[in-house]
């Protein structure tokens, strides 16, 4: 008997030690029992999205249950990915607000099919890869402008929030006004507004899970007033089956869909790069010299996850602030990542309960979320009028146009055209020139 304890707890440490040499935790000064809790911690700060990803491709005209499943396993993929090459712990999924533009403007204003949409995903990501493989990323990285890339993240909150007011019908249309008040008295406006509610206050009293516990507790609200109808929950995954390579790529290679592509490159590759040089600088993943540790691996990591996540069926898959969470916690490594993408295949027996969340807990989540995005604009010189009206124009046309494609167009415009005009054409990089007159193509001729 003692033998075997014995012989039990040798393979314990091999394993421990395993662990510790490929993920190197000693170095970073990290246990496995902490690197697992940072893993816990980041999922169920970010967990919302596979409630709220479903529901927004479903309007798209994808299969619920399959976007589901989507959701969980492009997430998983991604994080398996961060954890594995680049050793970085960092929580990947479908974006927010890419998800609603595929959406509600590609496929909705636009009206390609969501096949074609997947295509114009997959594409993207292919075009991320081999900038994360060159020096492109950092060529385009550097030649956007500052001010343009925190208008994009804060256009995106707009956008999104503008989304979740509609869903949620705080927000309706109006024959006189075009937007107008919706009713308080409609139960989802209502609903929606206390699940925002309940997320601002848990998350300034720093409650774990702040969003997904409020949709969980908005959801039993509904449940409790008949309008959720209790349908389970765990069950086997649905089938992944409708939207498995179901992308259309030949369909998205299309003069208009330029725009699209673009649109979905821009706003993945600047919210990767914020997000990670964020987490990198919490985690300790700068070195004396402020260079940042495997960074390249990380974006090529990121990169690579939004052309997998497109081959399963999902929106660009990018790198969620919210693994900050996981890092305050402790999380140091790739296995912190590990650790989340294996809940989120976890999370796949789950969905029947996914299928029960109401469209105003995801407005709820959706508005909240948009608040925090537009926290960029906090960073952008106000006192250069050349700087501070295209990252307005930015910011205000995506919702107002219901387009992220039509925001980055007319910003870049603007942006391009005051510079020019105020003697300041040498701010203006050679790649945005070329960006405009595509952009100018796409306004006159489509």
């Amino acid at each position: 008997m003692e033998s075997v304890k014995q012989e039990q707890h040798a393979n314990q440490l091999a394993r421990g030690g395993l662990l510790d040499r490929f993920f190197k935790l000693t170095e970073h000064r990290t246990t496995i029992k902490t690197e697992l809790l940072a893993g816990l911690t980041t999922f169920v700060t970010m967990a919302y999205i596979i409630f709220v990803n479903p529901n927004i491709m479903a309007t798209a005209g994808i299969d619920h249950g399959a976007a589901f499943v989507a959701t969980c396993i492009g997430a998983a993929l991604g994080c398996f990915l961060m954890g594995l090459y680049a050793n970085w712990p960092v929580g990947l999924a479908p974006g927010m607000g890419l998800n609603a533009f595929f959406t509600y403007t590609v496929v909705g204003e636009m009206g390609y099919s969501w096949q074609i949409a997947l295509g114009a995903v997959f594409i993207s990501g292919v075009l991320f890869m081999i900038m994360s493989l060159s020096k492109i990323r950092e060529w385009l990285l550097n030649s956007i402008p500052m001010s343009l890339r925190f208008a994009m993240g804060a256009g995106v909150g707009l956008f999104l929030g503008l989304i979740g007011l509609k869903t949620a019908g705080i927000v309706v249309d109006s024959p006189a006004t075009l937007l107008t008040m919706g009713s308080f008295s409609n139960p989802s406006a209502l609903l929606a507004a206390v699940c925002f509610l309940m997320i601002a206050v848990l998350s300034h009293r720093n409650v774990f899970g702040a969003i997904l516990f409020s949709m969980l507790g908005v959801t039993a609200i509904g449940w409790a007033l008949g309008l959720v109808e209790y349908g389970g929950l765990v069950s086997m995954p649905p089938s992944l089956g409708p939207t498995f390579l179901a992308m259309d790529i030949a369909g998205a290679f299309n003069v208009a869909m330029i725009s699209v592509i673009l649109a979905f490159l821009f706003v993945n590759m600047f919210d990767t790069a914020g997000t990670l040089m964020g987490v990198a600088h919490r985690a300790n993943l700068v070195d004396e010299d402020g260079k940042i540790q495997n960074l390249s691996k990380a974006l090529k990591a990121d990169s690579t996850s939004s052309v997998v996540g497109a081959m399963v069926g999902c929106p660009p898959v990018t790198s969620y602030v919210e693994s900050a969470a996981g890092v305050a916690a402790g999380g140091r490594t790739g296995l912190t990542a590990i650790t989340v993408g294996l809940l989120f295949l976890a999370a796949m027996f789950f969905a029947p309960l996914a299928g029960m969340i109401p469209a105003y807990a995801t407005a709820g989540a959706l508005i909240y979320v948009a608040m925090l995005m537009m926290s960029g604009m906090a960073h952008i010189d106000w006192k250069d009028h050349t700087d501070t009206i295209p990252a307005i124009v930015t910011v205000v046309m995506m919702p107002l146009t219901f387009s992220i494609a039509n925001g980055i167009a007319l910003g870049f415009l603007t942006y391009a055209t005051l510079k020019l005009l105020t003697g300041q054409s040498d701010k203006v990089s050679l790649s945005l020139y070329a960006l405009c007159v595509i952009f100018i193509a796409k306004f006159a001729f489509l």
